[in-house]
């Protein structure tokens, strides 16, 4: 019988030290992210947090695996289906590094249970869900400098509809331009006369593709609205958009740990 193996992190990790260093090792390792949403762009986040090396991840969703799921999220497979997302993905994570501290909360984000998930105490905080309400309350909750996360927060805006992975790309909330999804906050956020106290940076695109299915839907006279219709989406877009939401948290804590003479 062949003995255990001990999965240390120069094992695990080795790669990544040689262009991160000491220093920036053992900051990942120590660093805390909640991030909210693990669906077509959140499950992609989540994988690249802790294959790059972040010590602590919570993650909060309250769906179980669909079928619909399997075209662009990383936890949905037809042998997943049914199960809750996050514990799939908790699964997976700790098989990529057990020693991490990978945390499953199966609920929904709502600005009547906002304040119980802590924020305050994690060094990042990620937005990657969909629903409008809750995504404006989470926003005002991460910038707001009493319940922000200590380090930084960082968005997606939408990811479905987009196909051109060279027109996804990063910005200041404020100008973000092309994406109905900031659009539509930025109109309720002026309509309630309450606005984000701090700057974010957001991952967006301005691409619009045509919703082919709805057109179809709407020239065939179907019992389905255009308008009720499902926004088509594409696995390497939505993945790319996870990607940059993680890069935006290691770029931060490699700025943060660079040498004098890098800066």
């Amino acid at each position: 019988m062949s003995e255990r193996k001990e999965w240390t992190r120069e094992l695990i990790f080795g790669r990544l030290a040689l262009a991160a260093g000491p220093e920036m090792m053992d900051v990942l390792s120590r660093t805390r992210v909640i991030l909210f949403g693990v669906g077509g762009v959140g499950s992609w986040c989540a994988e690249s947090l802790v294959r790059s090396g972040v010590g602590a991840l919570t993650m909060v969703d309250c769906d179980d695996v669909a079928a619909s799921n399997i075209n662009r999220q990383l936890p949905a497979t037809t042998a997943t289906v049914g199960q809750a997302k996050t514990e799939v993905l908790r699964r997976r994570l700790l098989e990529i590094n057990p020693a991490a501290d990978v945390r499953a909360i199966r609920a929904l984000y709502t600005p009547e249970n906002g304040a119980s998930f802590g924020i305050e105490d994690y060094d990042y905080a990620i937005d990657a869900i969909d629903s409008l309400a809750c995504k404006a309350d989470l926003i005002l909750r991460c910038t707001d400098p009493a319940t922000a996360p200590r380090r930084a927060f960082y968005a997606s805006m939408g990811a479905a509809l987009k196909i051109n992975p060279a027109l996804i790309g990063t910005a200041e909330f404020g100008r973000v331009e092309g994406c109905p999804l900031a659009r539509a906050l930025r109109t309720r956020f002026r309509r309630s006369r309450v606005w984000p106290q701090r700057k974010f940076s957001c991952v967006y695109s301005p691409e619009r593709l045509v919703n082919r299915m709805a057109l179809e839907a709407e020239a065939t006279d179907s019992a389905v609205p255009p308008k009720a219709a499902p926004s088509g989406t594409f696995a390497h877009t939505t993945a790319i958009f996870g990607f940059t939401l993680a890069g935006l948290v290691v770029a931060d804590i490699y700025g943060r740990t660079a040498p004098a003479a890098e800066n």
